[in-house]
Parts: structure tokens; sequence; C-alpha cells
């Protein structure tokens, strides 16, 4: 360096980066902003696109209507879970697109409304499909006497001693109810008795499948809560089954860890039972259950009226994966099968 420069006049480094421009009040407008959970329920429809999808076999469309089912109960248990802990802490803060957390819970009941309606119209065609491709799924009047006589068998001997049958009166209280827990409700009245009718509680096992399979060599399948139904009068034995219902429930099931925590496998084990034992979210039953047995398990589970979803068809449709079967790969996508290069 000579000294001519070194006597020149000092200049600032160059740089690379643009002055920050500053964001307008036009670009934070609030209509310029999608809300998130509305944004994922349209996801979540795009999922259920695919059940509808007639290039996809028949059994990868069941698949897909299950996915959706389960992202369904995921996004309660989480994410709408969060937004009715700030409800209840009076938040009222607006997200960036201008909502409230109640203004978005009314907006995300109203789509998910819709969403289950697909969700039950998408089984109802994929059911009639699958029959005519040599896969059906029974109800209780469509059964064989062989089939009948299997069934008690088979009910005895697996279903009846993992089932607990609860009476609910007020010397036994109304049971608490896990998270994803599916249930049948039963107006009881024993006819030589005074005091009225009784109401009883049936959980349905999580140990035994959902949808039986029949035996023979045609694929035919019946749901577990039939075949429970068919048996009531050894469960209830002296009592007259009036009426039945069924009822699913989804739990707050958010999980908040403090970074800070000393012990967090233990933090985390306190959290997973939390998950548990959550506050009702969803109560879901069908449209033709009795009024009065409605209103007999809302008021037990002190369930708020947006948090009620009544629906024309089947109760957690999660539980179609069962149907997805390795006896029928002409119903499923070609296996892949990656090719090792010849030159490695």
């Amino acid at each position: 360096m000579t000294e001519g420069q070194l006597a020149g006049p000092l200049r600032e480094p160059a740089t690379s980066e643009a002055p920050a421009q500053a964001v307008s009040p036009q670009q934070l407008r609030p209509d310029r902003f999608i809300n998130r959970e509305i944004s994922w329920l349209a996801f979540n429809d795009r999922v259920l696109d695919e059940a509808f999808n007639a290039r996809h076999p028949l059994l990868e469309r069941v698949r897909f209507l299950s996915i959706s089912a389960s992202n369904l109960d995921e996004f309660y248990m989480v994410r709408v879970a969060g937004l009715k802990g700030q409800v209840r802490a009076g938040v009222t803060t607006p997200s960036q697109e201008g909502l409230t957390p109640a203004q978005q819970l009314t907006a995300i009941n109203a789509r998910v409304a819709q969403l289950m309606q697909r969700q039950q119209d998408g089984w109802r065609l994929l059911r009639e499909e699958l029959r005519a491709a040599g896969l059906s799924v029974l109800s209780a009047d469509e059964l064989t006497q062989a089939e009948l006589t299997w069934l008690e068998r088979y009910f005895t001997e697996e279903i009846f001693p993992v089932l607990t049958p609860i009476a609910v009166d007020p010397a036994h209280p109304f049971p608490f109810i896990p998270n994803l827990g599916f249930n049948m409700v039963i107006r009881l009245n024993r006819p030589e008795a005074e005091g009225g009718p009784m109401n009883g509680l049936l959980p349905m096992p999580n140990q035994i499948e959902r949808f039986i399979r029949l035996p023979g060599e045609a694929i035919r399948f019946i749901r577990l809560e039939q075949v429970v139904r068919l048996h009531l009068d050894k469960l209830f034995p002296g009592f007259e089954v009036k009426t039945t219902g069924f009822f699913r429930v989804l739990r707050d099931s958010e999980v908040e860890i403090e970074e800070e925590a000393e012990d967090l496998v233990r933090v985390f084990e306190t959290a997973l039972k939390r998950r548990r034992l959550g506050q009702v979210i969803r109560l879901t039953f069908p449209k033709d259950m009795a009024p009065d047995l409605v209103d007999f398990v809302v008021k037990e589970l002190e369930v708020s009226p947006q948090d009620i979803f009544a629906l024309d068809g089947l109760l957690g449709n999660v539980d179609l994966k069962q149907l997805i079967i390795d006896d029928r790969p002409d119903l499923l996508f070609p296996p892949f099968n990656a090719r090792f290069p010849e030159r490695i």
C-alpha cells in the first residue's frame, strides 16, 4: 500500500445487504392472511378427496378415509384443545387474520361439520363399491344362521370376558370415559322392579378388532358393537333393554412441557397421563340416538353444546383401516420395490 493511499479519505466497507424496507400497513391487513387452523382443515379436506378418487384402488381409498379421520382426531386433541385453553384463560387478542380464539373455534366447528359429513358420504360410497368387489361389511339382519351360531360362540369365548357392563344410578356414579373411548349407552327396565328405568354403560374393548371377519371363503365383516348388541341379554340378565345408543369421546391431549424442568422423564410421564384425563372437547353420537340418552350422556360428561356432533353414519372412521387386508392385493397399490443400480 502506497503513502498516497494511506493519506486518502477513509471509506465505509462495501456491503451487499440492501437497506431494510418498512412493512406497509397494506401488507399487514388481516384479509391478506389465512387462518392456520382453517388452512389445516382445507389440507385434510384434500386428503379426503383421495378417498373419492376413482383412479385409486378401493382399499387405498379406504385408507385415505381412515387417515383423514385420524388427522381430525389429532387436530381436535391438540390444536382445538389449545384454542379452548386460550378461551378459558380469557385471551381475546386476535390472530394475524383478525379472529379471536372464540371466533376461530366457531369457524372450525362449522368447517368440521361439513368435513365429517363428507367422510360419512365417502364411507357410504366405498361400502357399496367394496360390496360389489366382493368385500362386504354386513348389518346384523344380513347374517346367515350359520354365521349367527359362529358369532354366539365367538362372543362367549372372546368378547364376553373383556366386557365390563356398568349400571349408572345413585349408588353407581357415571364412570370416567378415557380419551378416544367408544361406548354403548343402554336404557334398561326390570319388569318386576320398582323405581323406573335405569341407564347402563358398556365400553367397547380395545383388545378386539372393531371389524370382525366372519368365517368362510367370502370376505365378510361385521362391527363389534353390532355383535355386542345381539347378545345384551347375557350382559344384563333379568333386565329388558328398551333402547341403545353409542357415543365417542375426544379429550384435551395438548402437552405442555417446561424446558427448565429438572426431570424431563417424570414431566413427560405426568403429561401423558394428563392427556388421558383431559377435558372433553368433542362428543359424537348417531343422529338417530334417542334424545333422552343423548341428554343423559351430555349431562354426565358436562359437554358444551358447540362440542357435540350428531352423525348420520359410522362413528370412528379411523377404524376403517382394519378393513385393509392382504387377501385382495388387486384392491391395493402395487408394492414399490427399489432397484439396486447394476453399476454399483
